[in-house]
């Protein structure tokens, strides 16, 4: 009953419900879920099925919530009592831990110095067993790992050689190398050099142990008479020749894997297989392989047989002298600019796929310069050949340039070193190339002969009308000079004989001999030379000539410099430098001074009035010749500076050249001096001794006559014939000093010529008029100060014979004295009437001859002096 009792207890007050922290653990828990059940659980069924008007009644659910309240208050207990000792054993733990760190530390600590006094103590006493023993503990354990390694070597040279032996009783037994094919098929670069090494091998062993193989007849003994250990035995297969075969197959194998690679692009495995092949034949095969096959070289093969497709107006332009070079020929320069393209992209790739990237890049540089351009080159210079020696010499200098910049700009770029310059080798590799290109038109003195004969063939065609033209030119005989002469008569005769017979040599071009016809002006070339028609405007100096000269003469030299080594540049210039001083300087200056020469020589004792038309020659052969010097001093001597002794002699050779013209173009004037001052007089002696005394009924026609006729003339040839042409011969001072001396030349012949005349009052008058035209006619030259106040003299003169007595006295206090500068003062020297003064004795001489002299007033003048 109790038992039931507490039953029926237990149901009429039922307690809460029960729960656990494993309750709330679960990750389904839900509070809204977990209230809801406690609210059901705390209303009584009966309750929960009964009618729905009953009262609501709240106790059961605060009964039921107090008892969860309750429960939940015990389990926050439980969870922060258990929280509580977690903390605890965590700060437990943490400092058990910091106490094993300290003690694994001193451990450590401990353990070091331990290690520390082992190797001081292992030092210490390797150092006392004596010096033969490596120092130090760690050189006990290098020498242990040294004798590894040598041990390990050994094996696997046992090894290798056991590898090699069998290999070699395969292919004696069999003719085969299963082994060796074995690690060829099992692939990778390790094996395949490996079979290299071993192919390699195995063709020396056969050498020696199988000679027969390899043709060579044995008696069992080497030449030294020791055996070779395999006397007698009878190999039953050729060694040689399966050798061979093995090492082809494994070379071809290698080249087309290569080959195959290079089309991918598979630079790993191209340098896999070049590694390969460098250590199975030093490389050879790949490289011929990757040179030859490349597909610019075939390409430029189908190519190299094209023509050279120059347009004629440009070759006419290389051939023309007077033209600028055009420049390099396209198909070359189309060639060159392909090469620099792929040289560029191609070193990027050699450099990728060879280990030896250097010579193989050599190889392909080779290739290039020895095949491509090469041939290219030789096409168009054998070209240009066909049409002038100027077309060719142009041609092969723009060429030069053209692959010079090539070379420098391929430096520059740095190729398989790039963005940074080449490599020395590299360099030297271009350089080489280039200058092996150039070499047979460079040998010896072959370049310099080729300017030198295009230089004289211009030359000789443009004086070619010049120098017919005095060739036929009447020479005077003046024995002394034509002597002298002789030497530039017999260089006249052979530049004309020269470009004759160069017109007609078979082997003159067609174009190059219409240049020829061209510059010397010539345009019928079947007539014969005596019928070509000059003028005398041929046998004069052009200034613009000489300047096309010089022109001609620097574009050669520049481009000798270019073309030439420095220490051939002297002498090169120094060869220039003869064939100027002889064309311009002795065939074209010379001889036009020389005709001049002749001509006023000719003419200094002439009965006719002289022609002074050859003085124009002289002003062009002065300035030709300062152009000449000019640029003789400023080009091509500095060019031979690093020579001392060829300078020197071009200086020596310069200055002779130099002073020779200038000798000749004084000896023109000097003659042409000698020329007037043998007409003045010869036109003096016509004066009339009656023109000075004409008669009173002669006084209306004296004062209408303005001068005398020899006055007249002699004004007339000195103003209109000499002054005119010596000034179109010379100028600035040369021309004040030539006037100056022929003034005073004059002045003495007039003060002369005056002194032998007998003067009356009228005639006084026709004196002074002549003497007024000679002084204005004097005085319009350009003539120093000194010699206008000796003209001035003349004047003086001039009044001595229309004044008065008692002016006459007044005059003669004005005269110079025996000391004075007068009778000493002579500019020009010699004679009387060179003071800036009358001298009593020219005065005395001069009144003598009026016709009053014996007049008392007169007489008294010439007493007082």
């Amino acid at each position: 009953m109790e038992r039931g009792g507490s039953s029926a207890s237990r149901a009429l007050f039922p307690k809460g419900p029960s729960f656990t922290l494993e309750d709330f653990s679960n990750k389904d828990f839900i509070v809204r879920d977990f209230v809801d059940s406690l609210a059901e659980e705390a209303v009584p069924a009966s309750r929960r099925s009964g009618p729905g008007n009953q009262a609501f009644d709240p106790k059961p659910l605060i009964r039921t919530f107090e008892n969860a309240q309750s429960q939940l208050g015990a389990l926050s207990e439980e969870l922060q009592a258990k929280e509580s000792e977690l903390l605890s054993q965590v700060r437990r733990a943490e400092i058990q831990h910091d106490q094993t760190l300290e003690t694994l530390g001193r451990k450590l600590d401990q353990s070091m110095a331990q290690f520390e006094a082992l190797d001081l103590t292992l030092n210490s006493e390797t150092s006392t067993k004596g010096s033969s023993r490596l120092d130090g503990g760690g050189n006990i354990a290098v020498q242990i790992g040294e004798k590894l390694e040598e041990l390990d070597r050994k094996r696997r040279k046992a090894q290798d050689a056991n590898f090699l032996i069998q290999c070699w009783m395969e292919v004696t037994e069999t003719g085969q190398l299963t082994s060796l094919e074995e690690i060829q098929r099992q692939g990778g670069a390790e094996n395949k050099i490996r079979c290299a090494v071993i192919a390699r091998q195995l063709m020396r062993i056969s050498q020696r142990l199988d000679p027969i193989s390899w043709g060579q007849k044995t008696n069992g003994f080497r030449g030294n008479g020791v055996t070779n250990g395999v006397t007698g035995v009878n190999r039953r297969h050729n060694t040689r020749e399966a050798l061979e075969k093995f090492s082809e197959l494994l070379e071809q194998d290698l080249l087309k894997q290569f080959n195959n690679s290079y089309r991918r692009q598979n630079f790993d495995d191209m340098m896999e297989c070049a590694r390969v092949l460098l250590d199975f034949n030093g490389g050879a095969s790949v490289i011929a392989a990757f040179v030859n096959q490349h597909q610019f070289f075939i390409d430029r093969d189908q190519l190299i047989t094209d023509e050279v497709t120059t347009d004629g107006e440009t070759w006419d332009q290389l051939a023309d002298p007077d033209s600028d070079p055009p420049g390099v020929e396209p198909s070359l320069q189309s060639l060159v600019d392909e090469v620099k393209i792929v040289m560029q992209e191609e070193s990027f790739i050699i450099k990728r796929a060879f280990p030896y990237y250097e010579t193989v890049l050599i190889k392909f540089i080779q290739r290039v310069f020895q095949q491509s351009i090469q041939q290219r080159l030789e096409m168009v210079l054998d070209k240009a050949t066909t049409i002038s020696s100027l077309a060719f010499l142009r041609c092969l200098h723009a060429s030069r340039a053209y692959i010079g910049a090539l070379v420098e700009d391929l430096k520059t770029h740095g190729l398989t070193e790039h963005p940074e310059p080449c490599s020395a080798q590299i360099a030297q590799a271009l350089d080489q190339q280039l200058e092996e290109l150039f070499i047979p038109y460079l040998v010896g003195n072959s370049y310099i002969d080729r300017e030198r004969k295009s230089l004289e063939e211009m030359y000789n065609s443009l004086l070619f009308k010049f120098t017919l033209y005095h060739s036929r030119r009447k020479k005077a005989p003046t024995g002394f000079m034509a002597a002298i002469a002789q030497q530039g008569t017999q260089l006249l005769a052979s530049a004309k004989d020269a470009y004759m017979e160069r017109l007609e040599s078979s082997d003159l071009t067609p174009t190059q001999k219409r240049i020829m016809l061209r510059v010397a002006r010539v345009q019928d070339t079947s007539s014969n030379k005596n019928e070509i028609e000059l003028s005398e405007q041929d046998g004069m100096l052009s200034v613009a000539y000489a300047k096309r000269m010089i022109g001609w003469l620097a574009e050669s030299v520049r481009r000798t410099l270019e073309m030439g080594s420095n220490t051939e540049t002297p002498k090169d210039v120094n060869v220039l430098l003869n064939l100027l001083l002889t064309s311009m300087g002795q065939v074209y200056v010379e001889t036009a001074l020389d005709a001049a020469l002749d001509q006023a020589t000719s003419q200094e004792h002439s009965k006719t009035e002289p022609d002074l038309s050859y003085l124009p020659n002289v002003r062009p052969a002065v300035t030709i010749n300062n152009l000449m010097s000019r640029f003789i001093t400023t080009v091509l001597i500095r060019l031979a500076e690093s020579n001392t002794t060829v300078r020197r002699s071009m200086e020596a050779q310069t200055k002779m050249a130099i002073e020779a013209t200038e000798r000749k173009t004084n000896a023109v004037m000097k003659s042409t001096m000698d020329v007037a001052l043998n007409w003045v007089p010869k036109l003096l002696s016509q004066q009339k001794k009656l023109d000075f005394r004409p008669k009173d009924n002669d006084l209306e026609g004296i004062i209408d006559t303005l001068q005398t006729l020899p006055c007249q003339a002699i004004c007339s040839f000195l103003s209109s014939k000499v002054a005119a042409q010596v000034r179109l011969a010379i100028d600035g001072h040369n021309l004040e000093m030539f006037c100056s001396e022929l003034a005073l030349a004059v002045h003495r012949l007039l003060f002369e010529h005056f002194k032998k005349f007998q003067v009356n009052a009228t005639g006084g008058l026709m004196v002074t008029k002549d003497i007024a035209k000679y002084v204005s006619t004097i005085k319009e030259w350009p003539l120093t100060k000194e010699v206008e106040q000796i003209v001035e003299v003349l004047t003086e003169v001039g009044y001595l014979f229309i004044i008065q007595p008692e002016a006459l006295k007044e005059r003669s206090r004005n005269l110079a004295g025996a000391g004075n500068d007068g009778a000493a003062g002579a500019a020009g020297g010699g004679g009387g009437g060179g003071g800036k003064k009358l001298s009593k004795a020219d005065f005395k001489q001069f009144v003598l001859k009026r016709e009053d002299a014996s007049s008392v007033g007169v007489q008294a003048v010439l007493a007082g002096l």
